[in-house]
């Protein structure tokens, strides 16, 4: 093995936290969905793959330094939400606990010298800057368009994913 035993259980302590985000995105999904919000439910739902690939892009990395893979017990996570807007807000507040998860783990991979582990959480960390920078501005937007106009945010999502996808 090529990192330590405690970067080991940090590592697989991130994999709960990976899948824990994953459970809360289709909590959030589902709920978005039943309101009627196929768009940004589906917005949800994959933001809910992104998080169980990025669990095993880290059980693949435990893996290939030899280490062990121990994926311990995910905890709940609430699926009761008054708005849209506590929802992503949810979403938003799960995104800083993950990137204040990644800077620990890349704290103890510099601490530890452990060069491997720090050049392959890079990734996650610039990652975590998409992930809080997306969640603000789908918030901000959600908080101006008002409850009453969350419709214009389904269009607006569905003319973006349109121009990133043109046919």
């Amino acid at each position: 093995m090529i990192i330590s035993k405690k970067m080991q259980d940090s590592l697989n302590e991130q994999v709960v936290h990976e899948l824990h985000s994953h459970n809360a995105y289709l909590a959030i999904a589902g709920f978005i969905d039943s309101l009627g919000l196929k768009v940004l439910s589906r917005r949800f739902f994959e933001q809910a793959d992104e998080e169980r690939t990025h669990a095993l892009k880290i059980i693949n990395f435990i893996m290939d330094v030899g280490a062990t893979v121990a994926v311990g017990a995910i905890p709940t996570t609430t699926n009761k939400f008054k708005t849209v807007e506590e929802a992503v807000e949810a979403s938003l507040k799960q995104e800083e606990r993950v990137t204040a998860q990644i800077n620990n783990l890349m704290a103890l991979a510099q601490k530890e010298k452990d060069y491997a582990t720090a050049s392959f959480l890079q990734w996650f960390i610039d990652e975590q800057v998409e992930e809080i920078a997306s969640m603000s501005d789908l918030l901000s937007l959600i908080r101006r368009a008002g409850p009453a106009n969350i419709l214009l945010v389904e269009d607006r999502i569905l003319r973006e994913e349109s121009d990133k996808h043109p046919t």
